[in-house]
C-alpha cells in the first residue's frame, strides 16, 4: 500500500449535531474515493460508520469511526463522531488528533445548540472548521435563513463557497463562488455537470466571489498588495489565502451537499484535499512539559493512542497518531505512560472495520494495531532515547451518575474487570468505586450514554446487571456548642479498660477567635489552650482539636487516641452515617486509671463523648449543592426554568448569544439525577447542559426530617 508523506496528509473530524447526517455524508465521501462501490444506509445498518452491535441495535453512532481514502494524491484521514451529546468525548478525541473540523449542519433545521457546543470546543483547541449544510433538498430546508443563523452565531467569518439556485425538493444545481462555476445534477444525484454561471446568478455569484477574494488577501500581505492592485486573484492564491485564514480561525468557509443523493460531496472533498491545512501547516502540539514537537518523518519517533475499542471476533484495536518520525511495522517501543516495552509486530491503515497492513507511517498519519499487550488510551510510546509525552485531549465533566451491581454478587469482579476495559474504549465513562456511598458508581454523559453501556455488558458480556439510584454524599455538621462527657469502663478479670473523656464541641470557621469561656447552664467552662490539631478532612472541612487538659487529669499519651476516636465519628456521623465536617473540640477534662487506662478505652470514650455531644449540638446535614447552566432555545427557556425551580433549583442569571439563552442555576445534587432525561424530553434534544460542584448547603428542615427516617428504617433492617 502507498506510503504517504506528512505534507500529503490531512486529518479531519466529522462533526454536528444527532440527525445532521455525518454518518451518511461519510459513505458518499467513501463512494467519492471509490472505497466502497455502494453506498450503505443508516436504516439497513450497512454503512462503513456504525458496524458495531450496539449501533445497529439503536440505529445511531455511540463510536467514532476511523476511515482514511485517496483523493487527488492526498490521504484524508477522518474520523465520524457520534452526534448525540451523550457521546461527545468522541469530538474532543477527534479534534485532539486531526487538524480540521467539518461541521455538518442540518439544513432543515440549522444552527443547533449541538452546533454551538462543537464549534467552542474547535475554538478552544483552536482548529480550523469548514460549515457542510447538508440536506440541502429537504423539506424545510431554507438555506437563507442558515446562512443568516451562521453569521449571527459565528460572525461576519462566515464565508459562502457556494449557494444553491433553489433550496428544497428542488435543489438540483448550485453555484461555487470559488471556482466561479455551476454544478447540475440530475434528480437521483451523479456526475454533475459543470458549465458557466447563467445571467440571471452573476450579479449575485460576483458579489460572493469578491467578499471570498477579500476575505482570502486579509490573511496575507503579498496577496492583499496584488487584491488592491490588480483587484482580483488566481485560484491557487486564493486557495493559499483560505488556507492561512482557516489556520488562524480568520475564516470559516460553508458548502453545501446532500449527503443522501451523493450531491455536490465530490466537490466539498476537492476543497479539503486541495485548501484545508495538511498536518504540517498546524501549530506544532506540545509534550506535558511543554515542548512542541513539530510532524518530522526525520525526528525521534513518538506515537500517541487516543482510542481504543474492542471489536466482534478481533479483540482489543488501538488506534494511533503518528506525533513524530517514522513508524515501521515491528518497532519496539518504550511505553513511557506506563512503563515497559511494547512491540508493534503489525501497523494498519483503518477504515472502518477493515484494516490493511502498511510497512511503515510518517509522522502525522492515523493507523492502528491489534492486541497490544499494555497500552491504553492515551498513552505515548517512544523510540529509545525520546522522552516525548503527550496528554493533550481534556473530557467534559460527567452529567449522570448511576450504581452499577450484578445481579449475581459472585459477578462483581468480573462486573469491575469489564468497566475497567470500558473506560478504556470511551474515557468519558468514568467508574469510581466510593468508600463513602458503599457503591460502584458509573458516571456518564447522559441517560442514553449509560443506557448503551448496560446494554453492551448485557449482550456483548452477557453478564446482567442493574442500574440503582446512586446515593448523595451527604455531610453532617453541627450549629451550637454543646458539651458531653463519657467514661469508658470494662472489668472482665486481670487488666480491665478505663478512660473518661469531657469535651466541649461547636462549629468550625476559617478565622474564628480561639476558644476561651463557655457556660452551659448555670456552668462556666473557662479553658485553657495546651495544643492545637487542624485536621483537614479528605472529604472536605476541618477537624480542629485543641488539648485544654489542666492538671495531668489525662495523659498526653492518650490524646492521639481520643482523636482517633473523633475521627471515627467524624467518618461516620451520628444521624445518617455521612462524613462531618467542620467541627472543633476542646478536651478539658477527664479521668485515668493507673494500671487499667490504655489506648483503645480512650478512643471509645472519646468516640461516645462526641457522638453525644454531636446529638445536643443542634445537628445539621448539608447537601452538595452544583452551579449548573443550561443552553436551550426561546421557545424552551420558560418550560426548563419552571422545570428548574421544581427541583429546589435558584435561577442565578439568565443571558442570551447569537439566538441561544443561557441559564444559569444553582441546584441541589439530590434534584439533578434524571435532569439530562427530563431536559431532553421537554425540550426535544435540542439543548445541553453541564453542571460543577458549588458547595455543601443546609438541606430544608422537611428534607432533614425524610433523610433521618429513612436512615433509621435502615439501620432497623440492619
Amino acid at each position: 500500500m502507498k506510503i504517504y508523506k506528512t505534507d500529503e496528509i490531512k486529518n479531519i473530524a466529522l462533526l454536528g449535531s444527532k440527525g445532521s447526517g455525518k454518518t451518511t455524508l461519510a459513505e458518499s465521501m467513501l463512494f467519492e474515493c471509490g472505497v466502497i462501490k455502494r453506498r450503505g444506509n443508516v436504516a439497513a445498518g450497512n454503512t462503513v460508520s456504525d458496524y458495531f452491535p450496539v449501533e445497529k441495535e439503536y440505529g445511531y453512532s455511540v463510536f467514532s469511526t476511523v476511515f482514511n481514502a485517496e483523493f487527488n494524491g492526498k490521504k484524508l484521514n477522518v474520523i465520524d463522531c457520534p452526534g448525540a451529546d451523550d457521546f461527545v468525548g468522541n469530538s474532543y478525541t477527534a479534534l485532539g488528533v486531526c487538524d480540521t473540523g467539518v461541521i455538518v449542519v442540518n439544513t432543515n433545521y440549522g444552527v443547533e445548540v449541538g452546533t454551538q457546543n462543537i464549534f467552542r470546543t474547535t475554538a478552544k483547541l483552536k482548529k480550523p472548521v469548514v460549515f457542510a449544510l447538508n440536506q440541502i433538498d429537504g423539506e424545510k430546508a431554507d438555506y437563507d435563513n442558515v446562512i443568516e443563523q451562521l453569521h449571527e452565531h459565528f460572525g461576519n467569518k462566515v464565508v459562502q463557497v457556494q449557494y444553491p439556485i433553489e433550496c428544497g425538493p428542488g435543489f438540483h444545481s448550485m453555484i461555487d463562488v470559488l471556482l466561479m462555476k455551476k454544478y447540475e445534477w440530475g434528480p437521483d444525484g451523479g456526475v454533475p455537470k459543470v458549465s458557466e454561471i447563467p445571467a440571471d446568478q452573476m450579479e449575485k455569484a460576483e458579489e460572493l466571489h469578491n467578499a471570498l477574494v477579500e476575505k482570502a488577501a486579509e490573511n496575507d500581505e503579498s496577496l492583499m498588495e496584488k487584491y488592491f492592485d490588480e483587484g482580483h486573484l488566481s485560484e491557487d492564491e486564493m486557495r493559499e489565502g483560505i488556507r492561512k485564514g482557516m489556520i488562524l480561525r480568520d475564516l470559516f468557509p460553508v458548502f453545501i451537499v446532500s449527503a443522501q443523493k451523493d450531491m455536490a460531496v465530490r466537490r466539498m472533498m476537492e476543497f479539503l484535499g486541495n485548501v484545508c491545512p495538511f498536518v504540517s501547516d498546524m501549530p506544532a502540539p506540545e509534550t506535558i512539559n511543554g515542548e512542541p514537537v513539530a510532524p518530522d518523518a526525520n525526528g525521534p519517533l513518538s506515537v500517541f493512542f487516543f482510542k481504543t475499542s474492542v471489536e466482534p471476533h478481533i479483540g482489543e484495536v488501538s488506534y494511533f497518531k503518528v506525533m513524530s518520525g517514522t513508524l515501521k511495522a515491528g518497532d519496539d517501543l518504550d511505553n513511557v505512560s506506563r512503563g515497559g516495552k511494547e512491540r508493534l509486530a503489525q501497523i494498519f491503515t483503518v477504515c472502518g472495520q477493515l484494516r490493511t497492513p502498511i510497512e511503515k507511517m510518517e509522522a502525522g498519519d492515523i493507523g492502528a494495531a491489534v492486541k497490544l499487550k499494555d497500552v491504553r488510551t492515551g498513552n505515548t510510546l517512544d523510540a529509545k532515547g525520546c522522552e516525548y509525552q503527550f496528554d493533550f485531549i481534556k473530557y467534559p465533566a460527567p452529567k449522570y451518575i448511576r450504581a452499577i451491581r450484578p445481579l449475581n454478587e459472585s459477578d462483581s469482579e468480573k462486573l469491575m474487570g469489564i468497566l475497567t476495559r470500558m473506560h478504556a474504549e470511551d474515557p468519558t465513562w468514568i467508574v469510581e468505586q466510593s468508600k463513602e456511598l458503599k457503591q460502584t458508581l458509573v458516571k456518564g454523559q447522559g441517560e442514553f450514554h449509560l443506557r448503551t453501556l448496560k446494554w453492551r455488558i448485557e449482550n456483548n458480556e452477557k453478564l446482567p446487571i442493574e442500574f440503582v439510584e446512586c446515593k448523595v454524599p451527604y455531610r453532617e455538621t453541627i450549629t451550637k456548642a454543646a458539651r458531653a462527657d463519657y467514661r469508658h469502663k470494662k472489668q472482665s478479670g486481670g487488666s480491665g479498660q478505663f478512660g473518661e473523656v469531657h469535651l466541649i464541641i461547636e462549629p468550625y470557621t476559617e478565622g474564628m477567635p480561639e476558644p476561651d469561656t463557655y457556660k452551659f447552664g448555670n456552668q462556666e467552662y473557662k479553658l485553657n489552650v495546651r495544643d492545637k490539631q487542624e485536621i483537614p478532612l479528605d472529604w472536605g472541612g476541618k477537624l480542629v482539636v485543641y488539648n485544654c487538659i489542666v492538671g495531668g487529669a489525662i495523659d498526653a499519651r492518650f490524646i492521639p487516641a481520643i482523636v482517633k476516636g473523633l475521627m471515627d465519628r467524624m467518618e461516620q456521623g451520628p444521624l445518617t452515617g455521612s462524613y462531618a465536617r467542620d467541627v472543633r473540640v476542646m478536651i478539658y477534662d477527664g479521668k485515668m486509671h493507673p494500671v487499667d487506662s490504655n489506648e483503645i478505652s480512650f478512643r471509645l470514650a472519646g468516640r461516645n463523648a462526641f457522638s453525644e455531644a454531636f446529638r445536643n449540638a443542634n445537628p445539621k446535614i448539608l447537601e452538595p449543592v452544583y452551579d449548573v447552566e443550561v443552553l436551550t432555545t426561546g421557545d424552551t427557556m420558560g418550560d426548563v426554568m419552571s422545570d428548574l425551580t421544581s427541583r429546589r433549583g435558584i435561577i442565578m442569571g439568565q443571558d442570551s448569544e447569537n439566538g441561544i439563552y443561557k441559564l444559569s442555576a444553582r441546584v441541589p445534587l439530590k434534584e439533578m439525577s434524571s435532569y439530562s432525561t427530563t431536559l431532553s424530553s421537554i425540550t426535544g434534544g435540542r439543548s445541553s447542559f453541564s453542571m460543577q460542584f458549588n458547595n455543601y448547603e443546609l438541606v430544608p428542615g422537611d428534607v432533614q426530617e425524610k433523610l433521618l427516617k429513612e436512615y433509621a428504617a435502615t439501620q432497623q433492617e440492619d
